[in-house]
């Protein structure tokens, strides 16, 4: 067997009946250049569900909750407040299952996460930033009060830890072959992943120490002060010590019940805390070192676990949940520094060599009929852009174009309407001859 045979994924071959049996399963993955010898660190990288993030499964488990115990209807619309990956694996799951869905985010959050829902075909509900986590929460609810739309309730439904112990925790143990998880490391959102991968490993894997991650300037559950709720579930108001931190999905302006529940049950065992400069310096480090791309959440998870592994007992064995993927992070700080253009190491490679200009087409001769086609068009119609159906260069007069209200005709020579006979560069031959300019768009 060849070395690449030896390294595919067998679950590549296997046949789904729709994209959702795809969630989970996800891998396991040793990390080689960044862990200290000696000390084996795994990451178990949620990126690799359908829609890149550990919240793949909590969507999945809160329809079909809904859908078993009658609370969703055919065709009803489906409201969750969401900073972005709930509201994506919703998306997925909703369009799979054929329900609309609309998402209550903060306009704080990456703008790549609400043009993925729009994708998806969900409405993207955007609140102001200063109501923080909490407005979002009060908006879905009024929506799905206003409307009569279901509204899951990421922070409160059982559903939400259930599909954690049913899935992720069994898992990390069978990946593990019957080797003992001496520590497991996970951030809270919810409060979902702690709670129900907590109850598992307390109960299959009674060993294990759970460490649960929370930002270093927004430490809700270091300080000791509770998130009080009123008899209908709200809260009375938002957390003393939250404040803005860089780890988005991580903690809201408020302990939700699931991670209330899972620090009473004592699901987790201790409490560490991360700041965003280390979680994004270790994001960056862990694609760079390891080829494993994940977000600011990852690099925080990660990064309170390579702390704790340079102290680790010989032989340990650590486990890091890694929440998400990186491209969900860029137009975030975890991107600043990355450029867009060549730097002056990038300048210097491409100027190593001569640069030679690769050949051209030679344009076939000017007829009379490319001659009539071209001017016919010019006569008919006010504005003309001579174009290539999917150039860039072309679409920027196209928006120059609709922004100034011009009214505009297009050509695309090289359509598929006039490939037959190679008509496309004969008209661009006369087209060339009549401007003599060679390039495109021509106005």
């Amino acid at each position: 067997m060849s070395s690449s045979e030896e390294t595919v994924n067998p679950s590549r071959a296997l046949q789904h009946k729709s994209v959702l049996s795809t969630i989970g399963k996800t891998p396991l993955i040793r990390l080689n250049r960044m862990a200290p010898k000696d000390v084996d660190v795994f990451v178990k990288c949620e990126a690799f569900n359908p829609m890149s993030s550990v919240k793949d499964r909590l969507a999945l488990g809160l329809i079909e909750w809904a859908e078993q115990n009658g609370k969703l209807k055919p065709g009803q619309t489906v409201v969750e407040a969401s900073s972005g990956n709930t509201g994506i694996g919703m998306a997925m799951v909703c369009a799979a299952k054929g329900y609309p869905f609309v998402c209550v985010m903060s306009e704080s959050f990456s703008i790549e996460r609400r043009k993925l829902m729009r994708f998806l075909g969900a409405k993207v509900v955007l609140t102001n930033p200063a109501h923080k986590g909490s407005g979002m929460v009060i908006k879905a609810k009024e929506l799905a009060k206003k409307h009569g739309w279901y509204y899951p309730d990421q922070f409160t439904a059982e559903a939400n830890a259930a599909i954690h112990e049913r899935t992720t925790g069994p898992e990390l143990l069978e990946a593990l072959a019957g080797r003992t998880l001496d520590h497991m490391f996970v951030a809270y959102g919810t409060g979902g992943t702690v709670k129900g991968v907590g109850k598992y490993l307390k109960e299959r894997s009674p060993a294990t120490v759970v460490h649960l991650c929370e930002p270093d300037n927004a430490p809700m559950l270091y300080s000791g002060i509770p998130t009080e709720y009123k008899s209908d579930g709200q809260f009375n108001e938002p957390h003393p010590v939250w404040r803005p931190h860089l780890l988005q999905g991580w903690a809201t302006d408020f302990i939700p019940k699931l991670l209330s529940e899972a620090s009473d049950a004592k699901y987790f065992d201790k409490l560490a805390h991360v700041s965003g400069s280390a979680a994004m310096s270790t994001a960056q480090k862990l694609a760079q070192t390891e080829g494993i791309f994940t977000g600011t959440s990852g690099g925080g998870v990660l990064s309170v676990a390579l702390d704790f592994a340079k102290t680790a007992p010989k032989g340990s064995c650590i486990v890091a949940l890694l929440p998400d993927t990186g491209e969900r992070y860029l137009t975030t700080p975890l991107f600043a520094d990355i450029p867009a253009d060549m730097t002056e190491e990038e300048k210097a490679i491409a100027a190593s060599t001569p640069s030679a200009a690769p050949p051209g087409i030679t344009m076939p001769p000017v007829t009379d009929e490319a001659v009539a086609f071209v001017q016919a068009k010019i006569a008919e119609h006010k504005v003309v852009v001579w174009s290539l159906e999917y150039c860039e260069f072309c679409w920027t007069i196209f928006k120059l174009l609709e922004a100034i209200k011009v009214p505009y005709t297009v050509i695309n020579i090289d359509s598929f309407e006039y490939a037959k006979d190679n008509m496309g560069n004969k008209y661009r031959a006369a087209l060339t001859n009549l401007t003599d300019c060679n390039t495109f768009p021509q106005v």
